[in-house]
């Protein structure tokens, strides 16, 4: 229910947001320029993992997702054991304060029904859960869009997703796959609707096609996924050696690199690709493999807009590319990579991180080099038909947050269904 003094709506932004990870981030800023265009005045706050990144770069309060994460570092053994059990408790009685406060909450993309990168139920997974159970306790409205969703063999996090997803007013996907995987989790999604990532309503920059020679190589600190725990330190260092190798690769035949991230860690690995990279060729000019600074996704915008092609694997990193009209090549980790180059006609330029083929990799630059001229109008293509879609969905999402608020209009058939809070 809306406070007193207000007249606009509450809405509360819930996620891993202002942490470092740049889609992330690039996912809140899409929400923030709708509800600001939409509803100019609606009361917008979050609760996040990095609230004071995301009151200063965005302006709008914020408060922690979890209450230990800011007093881990003064304590441990049994001291932080009891701290951080102690806020488990906490958090259950702060989020449910929280959430009651608000007309709705959202949830903004992200991949937060998946399980691809390494979690424990106690973390992220627990905070989805609580959020469910406090929208349902408190009726606040609480709308997951445009997210990302995996299989899951862990049972308590996928138990807490699902629990998370089930209290839900609203659940959008990212990508048909995400969907089934719901469906398979036992999820009723018949009304669910498919729309593009969020970060395709983003405003694009007119870049051009780049400089052909110079690429684009996005890395990340891959340790494999959440079923890869014991092998983790051997895949890092298979990936690790696989990059290294292609970046001489692209130096030897004349590319120049410049090296992107997606999340704080990920930087270590860009370094030590550009040292091995002045090591093995040490007459090698500076500007030709640069580890670009990224500490947002306007960061790595710009860092992407003067090349020609892209070699990524980070999920955003490869989003960003594609968002420039740049072909790219996706090392994925998780089957969302494949999803959205599939839907930009790219399926035959994929492969998984955790089976990298060098030689392969290779072969898909050399083809990618000769089609880009084709592939970049198809792309182009492709990024309007999803900027037009995403204003669909934030049409139909005003509709339901927000009824006889701002000029939104009422949902097709199907498209929408609120889902049963009995």
């Amino acid at each position: 229910m809306t406070s007193p003094g207000v007249t606009g709506p509450r809405v509360g932004l819930f996620g891993l947001l202002g942490s470092g990870n740049v889609g992330n981030d690039a996912s809140l800023e899409a929400v923030l320029a709708y509800l600001r265009a939409d509803h100019p005045d609606a009361v917008i706050d979050a609760m996040c993992m990095g609230p004071g990144r995301v009151r200063s770069q965005y302006g709008i309060e914020a408060i922690p997702l979890q209450w230990y994460k800011a007093r881990e570092d003064r304590h441990s053994g049994w001291a932080a054991a009891v701290l951080k059990a102690t806020g488990k408790g906490l958090d259950a009685w702060r989020t449910l304060a929280w959430v009651r406060r608000h007309d709705a909450v959202i949830v903004p993309g992200m991949g937060v029904l998946e399980s691809s990168l390494p979690l424990k139920a106690s973390g992220f997974p627990y905070a989805m859960f609580l959020l469910g159970v406090s929208g349902k306790v408190s009726r606040t409205k609480v709308a997951l869009v445009s997210v990302g969703a995996t299989m899951i063999k862990q049972r308590l996090i996928r138990q807490f997703f699902d629990i998370a997803a089930r209290t839900a007013c609203y659940r959008s996907y990212r990508d048909d796959q995400s969907r089934e995987n719901m469906r398979r989790r036992g999820l009723d999604v018949s009304g669910d609707p498919v729309y593009p990532d969020l970060v395709f309503s983003l405003p694009v920059p007119d870049c051009g096609p780049g400089d052909p020679q110079i690429v684009g190589l996005g890395v990340m600190a891959y340790h494999g996924t959440n079923d890869h725990r014991s092998q983790a330190a051997d895949i890092h260092a298979a990936y690790l050696a696989d990059m290294k190798r292609f970046a001489r690769w692209l130096v030897d035949r004349g590319s120049k690199i410049r090296l992107t991230v997606g999340d704080g860690p990920d930087n270590a690995i860009a370094h030590e690709i550009v040292a091995d990279l002045r090591a093995y060729r040490p007459d090698l000019e500076p500007s030709w493999a640069v580890a670009e600074p990224v500490a947002s996704f306007a960061d790595l915008t710009g860092a992407m807009a003067p090349v020609g092609l892209v070699v990524a694997t980070r999920y955003h990193n490869v989003i960003c590319a594609l968002r420039l009209g740049k072909p790219v090549i996706s090392l994925g980790y998780s089957a969302k990579n494949q999803a959205v180059m599939a839907g930009m006609g790219l399926a035959e330029f994929c492969q998984v991180a955790h089976t990298l083929d060098v030689d392969q990799l290779t072969e898909q630059f050399t083809a990618l080099e000769q089609q880009s001229a084709q592939l970049r109008e198809t792309i182009i293509a492709g990024n309007a038909a999803s900027a037009t879609r995403l204003r669909e969905q934030f049409t139909a999402l005003s509709a339901l947050l927000f009824p006889g608020s701002g000029p939104a209009r009422r949902p097709a058939r199907g498209q929408v269904r609120q889902h049963s809070r009995a």
